[in-house]
């Protein structure tokens, strides 16, 4: 393990597969916060907040188990439509639904990215518009029972069978993913954890 590493509060494999895209190396921290939506909170708001929560309670942690003092690495991502956070399915009638929202349209995909170290916490969102073709309802069943979309906010991931139903994208196709890697990049270097050296390996805290 590199001594510029970052901590990432995410268990999400994408996040962990993005961060070895650019090179980072990094270690899991498994943080668990509460992400219901506030009163009259805009989905703007929401995900910041929720990325910022996740990177602070990373932080704490990395601190309460004496781990070495490295920045903490946290974000969150809201599909939007109609001003309607789409979270994860709660079942195959929920997915089927989301899909049908989706379905010839042009929806919002936020994802706000953060990072906390002993000097504060900072955190950026990165949008983006996705444009759905038409889906029918028999196409919509059987994307379900892929089993792709049931742990995907929106209930589909662009970089699996979902990239089928996407006609078009403005904006960060990482960030759609879950970790915006311009944003990312930028406030990695800013720590001193630079992307693409030689011989780099993600990791789970148990390396």
């Amino acid at each position: 393990m590199r001594l510029d590493f970052v901590y990432l509060a995410s268990a999400s494999p994408r996040r962990r597969q993005l961060l070895e895209q650019i090179g980072v190396s990094y270690q899991v921290l498994d943080v668990e916060i509460d992400e219901s939506l506030g009163v009259a909170e805009l989905p703007l708001a929401y995900v910041k907040r929720l990325a910022a929560a996740k990177a602070g309670a990373g932080l704490r942690q990395s601190e309460a188990r004496g781990s070495m003092a490295r920045p903490v690495l946290a974000a969150d991502t809201a599909v939007v439509i109609d001003g309607e956070i789409l979270g994860k399915p709660r079942g195959g009638e929920d997915g089927q639904r989301m899909l049908r929202l989706l379905s010839g349209r042009t929806h919002e995909v936020l994802t706000a990215v953060a990072l906390a170290t002993a000097s504060g916490l900072e955190a950026r969102v990165s949008r983006s518009e996705v444009t759905f073709r038409a889906i029918g309802a028999a196409e919509a069943r059987n994307y379900w029972h892929t089993g792709e979309p049931r742990d995907k906010a929106g209930g589909y991931a662009i970089q699996g069978y979902g990239a089928v139903f996407v006609s078009g994208l403005c904006g960060s196709y990482s960030g759609v993913m879950g970790l915006p890697l311009y944003e990312t990049a930028e406030f990695l270097r800013s720590v001193g954890v630079s992307p693409w050296q030689p011989g780099t390996v993600g990791g789970d805290d148990e390396h």
